[in-house]
């Protein structure tokens, strides 16, 4: 199994909204992204109106389930599912909450993506697996996507 790089997603992020009992959401403002390798050349925002759903378990580890979707240049649409993780120590938590930038190999957030459009130049996002990792600013998340060849 190889990976091929495919996207790369810029998210800004509102600020945590917490439901209780480790339950809690992250508003998406936007953003941008740019396609790599089979997807180069395709690039666009990410659509207001995104949201990651979030379970913070007891032992710090934050369970991902997030739901959005791109407009590429050429107006064509892409909804996005990631299912993953993050965890980290409770003292990078705090940087990054402080805004302070963190390497990603500072702490583990991986997750699994599935990519579904209408558009037909795009249709073969359709069918294939991808994963990422991902880095946590304050205010924006950076992922990187990866084609699971």
């Amino acid at each position: 199994m190889d990976l091929r790089g495919l996207l790369a997603i810029e998210v800004k992020v509102r600020p945590v909204v917490d439901l209780g009992g480790g339950r809690r959401y992250v508003p998406f403002d936007g953003g941008t992204f740019s396609g790599r390798d089979r997807l180069a050349g395709v690039a666009g925002v990410v659509l207001d109106g995104g949201v990651d759903w979030q379970v913070e378990r007891p032992d710090g580890v934050v369970e991902i389930d997030a739901h959005y979707a791109l407009r590429t240049t050429g107006d064509e649409a892409v909804e996005v599912r990631s299912t993953g993780i993050r965890k980290a120590s409770p003292e990078v938590v705090e940087r990054i909450a402080r805004g302070e930038d963190v390497a990603p190999d500072e702490y583990y957030f991986r997750t699994h993506i599935r990519l579904t459009t209408a558009a037909p130049r795009l249709s073969w996002l359709n069918d294939l697996i991808a994963v990422s990792t991902g880095q946590r600013a304050r205010d924006v998340v950076r992922i990187d996507v990866h084609e699971v060849c």
